[in-house]
């Protein structure tokens, strides 16, 4: 990297233009490029613990031998080294460095205690965390992890290292001499060290998201920089067909919602209640046959529990548009458009459709029907009973659930109402947060957001805890729902977003990449509450009830809510709706 220097001023000592000194300590004095070496040579070694301890754990796999492991780190060094020198520019070095210290050891902090990789999915979601998510995962042994890992350098930087200053011209070919060898070194480690490491990146692609700082560099910019050169998808609308079925009398007839009621058709109006789980794991369900009743009032409510359900994603950012979406996992990921989603043709078609959430936001899903932030719109007396630190117990939703109908249903159309759940559930670390005192049953819990540092039997006590807390919040809410049964013809899904490790493999919350994530990140509940809503749109409980471990996934969710409310549209597909096959094959109400 080319440097450029300005003439020292008159009268003042080289040795305190650019850096404050130690006490008792004579400054060392380097060009940059050494310093950038040095500091490369800090971060193979000291940052990238994760990753040598990953290699050691595959030896019996492929084993390196010492040349091998000294060619790794220098190839290491050398890749660190061209990134240091990359930001080897005058008044921006020292704080581009520090960054990417600050960075590096807050990455490998989650690493070594969370299981956690630095791919493009983990950026967005770390883009993506709110104050209260972030302050969650702060802690003492993060400081003193960053401290050690990062201070250090850093001080050194500042208050021992005196970076010279010299003329670009007669220095410009001693560093692109440096630079030219490191990049021989990268180019000749690479090839020599492919037929070893070239399995093991092929079998364990999450190693690659392991180098550290430079795996969150390449994801960060893949975030960031690669959307400014791509044209953004255009937007199309899959809702200018949907209509009501028949179910909804004349409006299903092809009348508008003005000349045709729907209490025209005999039938009350649809209510159906939503639930976007989070971060819950389909085999910590008592439903699903978990040892630990976890699920006590829902078992009571006679729900119905599906038990082989896959999520589209491993984490919230990714699992909630595309279980909104008509595509389906493999369609929605390879798109060329952005298109409109579940709840947009649910309002096209006439229903009244509103979001509440209790977490970081919809994902844009909500963007175009009615929403709101539950702590935003309650009172201040049900903050102060449900809330505490910026964040809120799940009940909240229940007790705006009232007001969330008046408000939707003042929009002038009656014909039905779908109302979404958007819970915080079981979202880690601060598990012992997502519980309130009624439904903390298992005991000891961790009560610390450091998951790592409980034992494995306090971190299920803990995560259990906020089972029965949903339990309960779901249970709540469909009592809610049989007080409305005199007004509307009732139902309720819930579904979760992605799971969660405890600790499995050294692995802890979500977000892996999906092809290497574990069943616990994958793996999730989905519950129906009958209610009136299966008699309504023809479907046999019974028969539904007989297929409880039929493979679904996300895939399944927007198909199924379509046939559940009798709405028609082009974007509905039978064979994915998980109740076709309990309805009567005549008349084809549903196609």
């Amino acid at each position: 990297m080319t440097e450029l220097h300005a003439p020292a001023p008159l009268g003042v000592p080289t040795s305190t233009r650019h850096s404050f000194h130690l006490p008792h300590l004579p400054a060392l004095s380097m060009a940059p490029r050494w310093a950038a070496l040095l500091l490369a040579i800090w971060c193979s070694l000291a940052l990238n613990q994760a990753w040598w301890r990953k290699l050691a754990e595959l030896s019996s796999e492929q084993s390196l031998s010492a040349w091998q492991m000294t060619l790794t780190a220098l190839v290491l060094t050398a890749a660190t080294y061209l990134w240091f020198m990359l930001l080897s520019w005058p008044k921006v070095r020292r704080v581009g460095w520090s960054m990417t210290l600050l960075v590096a050891a807050s990455v490998q902090y989650f690493m070594l205690h969370y299981g956690i990789v630095m791919d493009s999915s983990m950026v967005r979601n770390t883009l993506q965390t709110n104050t209260s998510e972030s302050l969650a995962l702060l802690s003492s042994g993060l400081l003193v992890h960053v401290l050690l890992y990062a201070g250090l350098p850093i001080a050194a930087l500042y208050g021992w290292v005196e970076l010279k200053s010299t003329a670009w011209r007669r220095d410009l070919w001693r560093s692109a001499l440096l630079v030219l060898t490191n990049i021989a070194v990268l180019v000749g480690g690479g090839l020599l060290l492919y037929k070893p490491m070239a399995p093991l990146v092929r079998n364990h692609t999450e190693i690659r998201y392991l180098i550290n700082p430079l795996a969150s560099v390449v994801s960060f910019s893949h975030v960031t920089l690669k959307p400014l050169f791509k044209r953004p998808l255009a937007f199309q609308t899959i809702s200018n067909d949907a209509t009501l079925g028949r179910s909804y009398g004349l409006q299903g007839m092809g009348m508008t919602a003005a000349s045709a009621p729907a209490a025209a058709s005999g039938n009350k109006p649809p209510l159906l209640v939503l639930i976007v789980g989070e971060t819950t794991r389909a085999d910590h369900f008592g439903l699903n046959g978990y040892p630990r009743n976890t699920t006590p009032e829902m078992e009571a409510r006679h729900v119905i529990s599906w038990r082989n359900v896959q999520s589209c994603g491993t984490n919230t950012l990714a699992s909630v548009p595309c279980m909104f979406s008509h595509l389906g996992k493999s369609g929605f990921e390879s798109r060329k458009f952005e298109y409109e989603n579940l709840l947009d043709v649910l309002n096209a078609a006439g229903l009244n459709v509103d979001w509440l959430d209790n977490q970081a936001g919809c994902k844009d899903v909500c963007n175009r029907i009615s929403h709101a932030q539950a702590d935003q719109v309650a009172s201040k007396d049900l903050v102060e009973r449900w809330c505490k630190d910026g964040e809120c117990l799940d009940q909240l939703m229940v007790e705006l659930l009232n007001e969330r109908l008046q408000t939707v249903n003042s929009h002038g159309k009656n014909n039905g109402t779908v109302l979404v759940l958007h819970q915080m559930g079981s979202h880690g670390p601060a598990y012992y947060r997502r519980s309130s005192q009624p439904s903390k049953h298992f005991q000891p819990e961790c009560t610390t957001n450091v998951t790592s540092d409980c034992s494995r039997g306090q971190l299920v006590n803990v995560y259990d805890n906020s089972m029965v807390e949903t339990d309960h919040f779901v249970a709540r809410t469909i009592d809610w729902l049989k007080t409305q049964q005199d007004r509307y013809e009732t139902g309720l899904i819930y579904l979760s977003d992605h799971g969660e490790s405890l600790g499995e493999n050294g692995l802890y919350l979500h977000g892996l990449p999906y092809v290497i994530a574990p069943q616990a990140q994958k793996h999730v509940p989905w519950v129906l509450w009958p209610g009136s809503l299966l008699s309504r749109t023809r479907v046999n409980e019974t028969c539904v009830r007989q297929d409880l471990d039929q493979a679904l996934t996300h895939d399944n969710f927007y198909h199924t809510v379509l046939g559940l409310l009798d709405v028609r549209s082009n974007s509905y597909q039978s064979a994915r709706d998980a109740l076709q096959n309990c309805r009567p094959a005549t008349p084809k109400t549903f196609s």
